[in-house]
């Protein structure tokens, strides 16, 4: 990594004067976010995360001081040419030449390893992860938030499998429960064997709200309880309508998975955890975990004092399991078979308390690995209706977005004849979707606009892709360029040099996003990515330089296109090349 070497060589140097490992510096220089402002340097040192003193009492000044002090101390040298002292930093300039030659050269050479090859993540131990997502209900609609849970469920598990971990992606679905009773008697009144085969997810759907509607007719709420028995009993023929059921959707889900680019590795249930949840109830009851309430209910006590004040209820008062006790077996159940160093649940913020509990529980059972669960939450969003009205299936959402997009595409200027106007408009749609959910911090609600996300203009997903497309054509107007000798003499440019800053910065982007699961590190990083492209694009070009410059140019553009899509990939976005 073009930034690790930087690194190392300023922290060799600081290691020297301040009598400190090296290896300890090195997290402390960080390369310094290009500005549209003013012309910065490359790297800075935090003056406060390498002094003793650290306490508070050392204030601005004194710092200012420290780093005035501390860069006098330091030399420029062959890496280095030039030293300054800021506000608290002392701030580094890289030979402009050897900048450009060894950004180049890395991000060209490394392709789509650049970045997660650095030494940045050498004292992250790989691990092997389970990550649940996505987890729709059979028969009920699959909402904003599933789509959101399996956006960011499939980041989460990109970004650790980039970085040499290893991931089971896991489906948990909501398949078994009452609703299955009433969903059965439904079937039996409303169903039709043709439908189920052909859109199964729309079919169950239908019946479930057509059934829904008699739910208090006192037959039906019988009905529905005998045919839930029956499945609870494995009565062959319930058994295997059932079996219809969750089969079908999971052939029809993998269908439009595939249009979002998403893939499991596991369809798992809360119907596998049946039995396994009893055993659960028997495990608490042998460790005197659970307490019986007056009700007859089953809870476990949760509370420091032990006085109840804070409990989870996990068996119901007829002996039956609750979603919480499923939860717990599902947990147990994973950990022997995966034996996984950590599990992280990709579920709406409204369940934090359910997975704090469920963490809880499975500590006071004595599974220490229940440290290394995590449960990222995300926020609500607001106002994502189609033409035909309120998100129903999530297919809806994907052939309004491409609808919405070709419409845009056709009335665009711009617009060549591209081969494949509807795949395209596909792609270019997603991100439109993915960039405008994941700009913010993934627990804040936000308010959805069609207008706002398939803008071509702006902080959007349809302006990365555009500059994809851009760079792509630009590298097969000129793409017989050779890009070995390079004459970096050439990119000496502020334009230029801003993308060459932009690119060294980019390991510690992925870092920040490996230490806190948000991907908005990301897309701040690849949104000011384009816009620094598409200055150099306009004020660099290659068509009509001398073929010296033109060649350098070219190989500045293609280390952008490189790292940008990379980039939109790690966040589950396809590059276009036509648009």
């Amino acid at each position: 990594m073009a930034a690790c070497s930087f690194r190392r060589s300023i922290a060799s140097q600081l290691s020297k004067v301040l009598d400190l490992p090296p290896e300890s510096l090195i997290k402390s220089i960080s390369a310094v976010p290009v500005s549209k402002k003013r012309h910065v340097a490359d790297f800075q040192l935090s003056v406060a995360a390498v002094t003793e003193d650290s306490s508070s009492e050392s204030l601005a000044q004194d710092l200012h001081l420290q780093a005035q002090k501390l860069a006098e101390r330091l030399k420029c040298d062959a890496v280095v040419s030039e030293i300054s002292a800021g506000p608290g930093t002392v701030n580094f300039t890289i030979n402009r030449e050897l900048l450009a030659k060894t950004v180049l050269q890395q991000v060209l050479k490394d392709g789509s390893e650049y970045g997660v090859k650095s030494e940045l993540f050498s004292t992250v131990p790989r691990q092997k992860a389970v990550i649940e997502f996505s987890s729709p209900n059979i028969a009920k609609k699959f909402h904003i938030g599933h789509l959101r849970s399996t956006i960011i469920g499939n980041f989460i598990a990109n970004l650790k499998v980039a970085l040499g971990h290893e991931v089971i992606r896991m489906n948990y679905l909501g398949d078994w429960g009452m609703q299955f009773g009433l969903l059965g008697v439904g079937f039996q009144c409303f169903g039709n064997k043709e439908k189920l085969k052909s859109s199964p997810l729309q079919h169950l759907f239908e019946v479930y709200v057509q059934i829904n509607k008699e739910a208090d007719d006192e037959n039906v709420k019988k009905l529905a309880k005998d045919f839930f028995r029956k499945l609870e009993e494995h009565d062959e023929q319930t058994l295997s309508l059932w079996k219809q059921f969750r089969d079908l959707s999971i052939e029809e889900y993998i269908r439009i998975y595939k249009r979002l680019g998403v893939h499991f590795d596991e369809y798992s249930g809360e119907s596998f955890y049946q039995e396994k949840s009893q055993e659960v109830l028997k495990m608490l009851e042998d460790k005197g975990l659970l307490q019986k309430t007056v009700k007859g209910t089953g809870v476990v006590d949760l509370s420091e004092k032990k006085d109840l004040s804070l409990f989870s209820t996990v068996m119901r008062s007829d002996g039956t399991s609750l979603y919480i006790t499923r939860d717990l077996a599902a947990a147990i159940d994973r950990m022997n078979k995966h034996s996984c160093d950590t599990m992280i649940y990709v579920t709406d913020k409204s369940q934090s308390n359910h997975f704090q509990h469920l963490f809880q529980i499975l500590k006071l059972m004595g599974y220490d690995w229940a440290e290394r669960c995590q449960h990222v939450s995300f926020g609500v969003v607001q106002g994502m209706k189609t033409r035909r009205g309120e998100v129903v299936f999530l297919e809806d959402v994907l052939n309004e977005v491409r609808s919405r997009m070709l419409q845009n595409m056709a009335s665009a200027k711009t617009t060549k004849e591209i081969e494949d106007p509807i795949e395209t408009a596909e792609k270019v749609g997603l991100a439109a979707l993915i960039i405008q959910d994941f700009r913010g911090l993934l627990s804040s609600d936000y308010q959805f606009s069609w207008d706002r996300a398939l803008q071509s203009r702006g902080d959007t997903g349809v302006f990365l892709q555009y500059t994809h497309a851009r760079l792509h054509s630009l590298e097969q107007m000129h793409g017989d360029k050779q890009l070995t000798d390079v004459n970096v003499a050439c990119l000496q440019e502020p334009d230029a040099i801003s993308v060459l800053q932009h690119l060294l910065r980019y390991d510690e982007v992925l870092y920040q996003s490996s230490q806190d699961l948000q991907p908005k590190h990301i897309v701040s990083y690849l949104l000011t990515l384009s816009h620094l492209a598409a200055v150099a694009h306009k004020t660099l070009p290659v068509k009509g330089s001398a073929p010296k410059v033109a060649q350098a140019r070219c190989c500045l553009f293609q280390a952008a296109r490189s790292v940008l899509a990379n980039g939109m990939k790690l966040l589950g976005i396809t590059p276009v090349t036509q648009m």
